[in-house]
C-alpha cells in the first residue's frame, strides 16, 4: 500500500481559488503543483464548482494520485465545517451554493471523484499554516489574525486551533465581540479606512492600499494609520493578558501597511506589560492552503475534528 503523505490544500477567496500539493512530512509545497484560478462569485452553483475543480484537478495530476491522502479546504463562513454544507447567504458572493453540501457535490468534477474532502475555516487555516511553517513556528502560542474585508483571526497553541477555553473569547476568535459602537469587524477591516478616509478627504476609494498611497504626502492619512493601530492594539490588551501569546501573525491585505501602523499597535501592549511580538506573514497566500493541507495529519485531525464549528 502507497503511504498517502500528500495533501491538496485550496484557500477559497472571494473572487479565486488557490491550491497545491503540500507533502505533510516534511511541510513543503510540491514544485509546480500551485494552481490560481479566478472565480465568478455570482456563477450558478455548476460553474463555481467546475471552476474550483479546474484549479484542484492541476494540483492532483501534478501530485500524482497514489500518493493523496485527501484534499483540505480553508473555507470562508458561514459554512458547516463538519458536514461540508456552504451557508453562504447574503453575503453578496457564493450565494449560488447556499445549502450545498460540497463533500457530496463537488467530487463529480473532479479526476478523483473518490477523494475525501475535509474543510476547515480559512482564518483558522492561515493561523495553523502560519504557526506550522510561518512566523508562528516554535511559538507555543500564537494569535493570527487577517485583515482584510473581515477581520479573521484564531489562537494557535502547539500548533492546534483552541476554540472552547477559559482563556480565549468566545468561538475562540474576535470579530464579533462588541468594540465601541459596533463590533471588531466593524473597526478592523477594511470598510473602517475606507469609511474613515471619505470622511477626511471627501473621496471614495476600493482600498486600503490607496488610502497607504495616500500617505506618503498626507500627514492626516497618516494618522488614520495610526489612530488604527493605536486602536487594534488597545482592543488586544486584555486578550494577550489572558493567552500571552510569543507572537500576533497578521495577514490579508492590509497587512502590507504594517510599517505604518505597526509602531501604534505595540505601544499599547507594551504599556501593560505584554511582550508579544508582531509580524506580518511572509507566507501570503499559502498561509491558509498549508493550514488546510493538515486536515489529513492523523494526530492534527484527531485533535480538531470534534471542535469544527457547525457554522
Amino acid at each position: 500500500m502507497t503511504d498517502k503523505h500528500i495533501t491538496i490544500g485550496c484557500d477559497i477567496g472571494g473572487g479565486h481559488i488557490l491550491s497545491a500539493a503540500v507533502d505533510t512530512r516534511v511541510g513543503r509545497i510540491i514544485d509546480d503543483s500551485r494552481a490560481y484560478v479566478k472565480v465568478d462569485n455570482k456563477a450558478s452553483r455548476e460553474q463555481i464548482l467546475e471552476t474550483w475543480a479546474t484549479a484542484l484537478n492541476q494540483s492532483i495530476r501534478k501530485a500524482g494520485l497514489s500518493s493523496i491522502a485527501g484534499i483540505g479546504f480553508a473555507m470562508p463562513g458561514p459554512f458547516e465545517y463538519k458536514t461540508g454544507r456552504a451557508m453562504f447567504e447574503g453575503n453578496d458572493k457564493y450565494e449560488a451554493l447556499y445549502n450545498v453540501n460540497i463533500r457530496e457535490e463537488l467530487p463529480e468534477y473532479l479526476v478523483a471523484p473518490q477523494l475525501p474532502l475535509r474543510f476547515m475555516n480559512d482564518a483558522t487555516s492561515f493561523a495553523v499554516g502560519v504557526s506550522w511553517l510561518g512566523e508562528g513556528k516554535g511559538h507555543h502560542k500564537v494569535v493570527a489574525i487577517t485583515l482584510g474585508t473581515g477581520f479573521g483571526s484564531a489562537y494557535i497553541e502547539d500548533g492546534v486551533p483552541v476554540v472552547h477555553r477559559e482563556d480565549v473569547a468566545k468561538q475562540g476568535c474576535f470579530w464579533h465581540l462588541p468594540y465601541r459602537d459596533g463590533i471588531a469587524d466593524d473597526y478592523f477591516s477594511t470598510r473602517w479606512f475606507v469609511g474613515e478616509y471619505e470622511k477626511l478627504t471627501g473621496q471614495k476609494v476600493k482600498g486600503v492600499k490607496e488610502v497607504a498611497e495616500a500617505a506618503g504626502d498626507s500627514a492626516e492619512v497618516r494618522a488614520l494609520f495610526q489612530a488604527f493601530g493605536k486602536n487594534l492594539g488597545d482592543f488586544f490588551v486584555p486578550w494577550l493578558k489572558k493567552f500571552p501569546a510569543g507572537i500576533l501573525v497578521i495577514g490579508g491585505n492590509i497587512s502590507h501597511a504594517l510599517n505604518l501602523f505597526g509602531g501604534a499597535l505595540q505601544q499599547p501592549l507594551r504599556e501593560n506589560g505584554i511582550e508579544t511580538h508582531i509580524a506580518a506573514s511572509s507566507l501570503m497566500e499559502d498561509a491558509a492552503l498549508i493550514g488546510s493541507a493538515r486536515l489529513f495529519e492523523d494526530a492534527f485531525w484527531d485533535k480538531v475534528k470534534d471542535d469544527l464549528p457547525g457554522l
